[in-house]
């Protein structure tokens, strides 16, 4: 895990990969539990036998499921230290690139793009890029946003 101490140090590192995650093991049981949590309930991610008939042939995991695991990713990639407060200000742009089949595996792929004042502290662009295991292609790529204040 990467250590980031302070917003100097942060700022020094814009341009560069802060790190990757470990694999996420993507089970039909999570995708469910997802499903519960949004009242997502949508066949082709809840139904074998509807995602049978579909390119892929099996379930797939929501899209909106991939990308809430950013904030599980970032706390294994890196530590920010010597700030009062960080939050979540969301996202600036994000797409969905290739769907995640059941039991496969996911990680992210994090990379400091920039680093902007704001009043008492800065915000943070992180472009976080969902690999899946064994796929060329991304499951998605997102730019996220965080604030971090002194």
């Amino acid at each position: 895990m990467l250590i980031i101490n302070g917003i100097d140090e942060l700022r020094r590192r814009v341009g560069t990969e802060l790190g990757v995650s470990s694999w996420h093991e993507i089970t039909q049981e999570r995708i469910a539990a997802f499903a519960a949590a949004t009242d997502d309930y949508e066949e082709l991610h809840l139904s074998p036998e509807r995602a049978a008939s579909t390119p892929w042939g099996v379930t797939i995991a929501h899209g909106l499921f991939t990308l809430s695991l950013g904030p599980k990713f970032m706390y294994e990639i890196y530590e920010m230290r010597g700030l009062s407060l960080w939050l979540n200000y969301g996202f600036d742009r994000v797409r969905f690139v290739s769907p995640v089949p059941v039991e496969s595996r996911v990680r992210m792929r994090a990379q400091l793009t920039a680093v902007d004042d704001v009043e008492g502290g800065v915000r943070a662009r992180i472009l976080e890029t969902f690999e899946i295991d064994g796929h060329a292609k991304p499951a998605c790529v997102a730019e996220s946003v965080v604030a971090y204040f002194d």
